[in-house]
């Protein structure tokens, strides 16, 4: 493994805090700057918003008839991997082909800039010690945040071959990082360098301690969002590629998969990020369909779908948040969307 210092850490934990943030506004000016953020041009959403849908009975628990999708900011070219830190109050996220990660702050709003270049990162997770994990198409590699800002390269190539472009990642308590490696980084220079791809596309197990790591499964042609049921015995992911499924399979002894089945057929659209909520419910963020499907879909854990979510933009990935992790943020095309809802997510770590 290999490090190079990026950030201070004055910076790091500046971007951690929100104590300050908290209290540095006199009252008279947070209120002015309340009346200044009121804009009566903007359309009102009569509750219940009609954005959420109820397909399945089900899915009704989850619907909080006096919540809306709101939208918290636009403003990027592709939005992607969002990850929730609850100990600092913000969300981070990437605009991938502005090479940047964009940081939202929740206790005052604003949107800013956490860092750039980013390497063109794309799917982000935290470790079980709170550390940022971050798959890069620019650099090929899936990287760590240390706590003093710098950052650590956790694996870059597989059997002395360059991995194509890491997309998403997810950990399972026994710290191992599992991620998907479908490629799209290089096939365009848009989002990452164009190049020839050097291995197959896969899903590996890292160890990032030792630096170990094991193909999962390379049976899927692009895959792209992945997520642990609550319970850690089945891994969905959802294949880009074609038929453009999201897969489940069986994690024998928390190493292995086995028993691939097709969860939930997309067509005529695809499902790229996905998360589960503690019920064990799927909620997968789909698009490149139009009105009507694009968004974020919701599925019982036998597969049924029970419930979407609507947006006026392809949904590429999605996260819970939250001091009670029951606010469902969602990263669609050019902007950062949000909307409460009675399911909380699962714990990450």
């Amino acid at each position: 493994m290999k490090s190079e210092k990026q950030l201070s850490r004055r910076s790091f934990l500046n971007g951690l805090t929100i104590g300050g943030a908290l209290t540095c506004f006199p009252i008279l000016s947070s209120l002015q700057s309340m009346a200044d953020e009121y804009d009566s041009s903007k359309p009102v959403k009569r509750y219940p918003d009609p954005a959420v849908e109820v397909i399945d009975q089900r899915f009704s628990k989850y619907k909080i008839g006096n919540a809306v999708v709101e939208r918290l900011w636009t403003g990027a070219r592709w939005s992607e991997g969002p990850v929730w830190f609850g100990d600092g109050g913000f969300l981070l996220w990437s605009d991938i082909p502005n090479n940047r990660i964009l940081k939202w702050q929740e206790a005052t709003g604003p949107v800013s800039v956490y860092r750039k270049p980013s390497n063109n990162s794309n799917g982000h997770t935290r470790d079980r010690q709170g550390r940022l994990i971050s798959c890069e198409h620019g650099t090929r590699r899936v990287t760590r945040t240390e706590y003093d800002g710098s950052i650590t390269v956790l694996i870059d190539n597989y059997e002395e071959k360059r991995l194509n472009a890491p997309n998403d990642a997810v950990v399972h308590p026994d710290g191992h990082i599992w991620f998907t490696d479908p490629g799209y980084g290089i096939l365009f220079n848009y989002e990452g360098h164009k190049s020839d791809f050097e291995l197959p596309t896969s899903v590996y197990r890292l160890n990032p301690d030792r630096g170990t790591v094991s193909v999962v499964t390379e049976d899927l042609e692009r895959p792209n969002g992945l997520c642990f049921s609550p319970d850690y015995e089945k891994l969905y992911i959802a294949d880009t590629g074609s038929p453009k499924n999201i897969m489940v399979f069986d994690v024998v002894n928390g190493e292995r998969l086995d028993n691939k089945k097709v969860f939930a057929d997309m067509a005529p659209g695809t499902a790229d990020g996905l998360r589960c909520d503690t019920d064990g419910n799927l909620w997968a963020g789909a698009g490149w369909v139009g009105e009507g499907f694009d968004g974020v879909h919701v599925f019982d854990p036998d597969g049924t779908l029970i419930g979407k979510i609507h947006l006026p933009e392809i949904c590429a990935n999605l996260c819970f948040g939250g001091t009670k992790r029951n606010r469902l943020f969602m990263t669609a095309s050019q902007s950062l969307y949000s909307i409460f809802v009675e399911a909380q997510g699962a714990p990450l770590f």
